[in-house]
């Protein structure tokens, strides 16, 4: 065994080892491979899509990596404190979250049996309701077919981070975005509307829209986004318009009413 650390789910997978710094490695990432991090925040989500499996060395069962190895499908174990110290880049691993709480990381493919169940045939008990956490539009259809009440977290600030894209001043300020890159890739995003405004209105409308008709007539609770700052600032244009806080865990987004 290398390391170990709180698992999500109760799957095996084995894949390529990847460690990646910050969303710009992508490019070092293929289908099926396993992601290895300090940590994640939603400016990961279009990596960790593409993944079989997620490692960090910080976060718990309720972190960013948990919740998004828990809607992707993907194996997750996460808070192992050494995983990037211990794992090597490029090397065969396989993730055991199969036996208990403690998920497992061993090095090589290892062998495992796979039982297959019918989820049509579970039947899901009236209290209590047995609702999904949900932030991806993309995966809401294929989410509304196993057994649930529906959805008691769709979490806004996944929409913005998937459809959007976009810091939400820097589409009102688009004149304070000096990066010409970031201003060439929200100008592509953005041609076809009115104004840049309009641009997030709609696209967080749709994603909205879309998860609601997938669980239709099902009850969707939505929680308004808590974006801390670092979140916010790794959107397209955020560096703009975010302070740089040691803890944003209790700063500026901190406490809300």
């Amino acid at each position: 065994m290398i390391t170990s650390g709180a698992a999500v789910g109760h799957q095996i997978t084995s894949g390529v080892a990847r460690l990646l710094n910050s969303p710009a490695d992508i490019g070092k990432l293929r289908a099926g491979d396993i992601v290895i991090a300090d940590t994640t925040s939603p400016d990961w989500d279009p990596v960790l899509k593409k993944v079989a499996g997620i490692v960090t060395n910080k976060g718990g069962r309720t972190s960013h990596a948990a919740i998004i190895a828990r809607e992707l499908g993907a194996v997750a174990i996460v808070g192992t404190e050494n995983a990037t110290a211990r794992i090597e880049d490029g090397e065969v691993i396989t993730l055991s979250c199969a036996e208990g709480k403690t998920g497992n990381v061993y090095r090589g493919k290892l062998n495992w049996t796979e039982i297959a169940t019918d989820v049509a045939s579970v039947r899901l008990p009236q209290k209590p309701l047995a609702q999904l956490i949900v932030g991806d539009p993309e995966q809401a259809f294929e989410l509304s077919f196993f057994p649930n009440h529906g959805v008691g977290l769709m979490r806004l600030e996944f929409i913005i981070a998937r459809k959007v894209q976009v810091h939400p001043m820097a589409l009102v300020h688009f004149d304070q975005v000096t990066d010409e890159g970031d201003r060439i890739r929200i100008q592509n995003l953005t041609n076809r509307y009115a104004t840049k405004a309009d641009f997030f209105v709609d696209q967080l409308a749709q994603g909205v829209a879309t998860i609601a008709a997938a669980f239709y007539p099902k009850e969707v609770i939505v929680r308004m986004s808590d974006f801390k700052t670092n979140e916010y600032a790794g959107l397209l244009g955020g560096k703009y318009f975010e302070p740089d806080e040691e803890n944003p865990m209790i700063g500026f987004r901190g406490a809300s009413v």
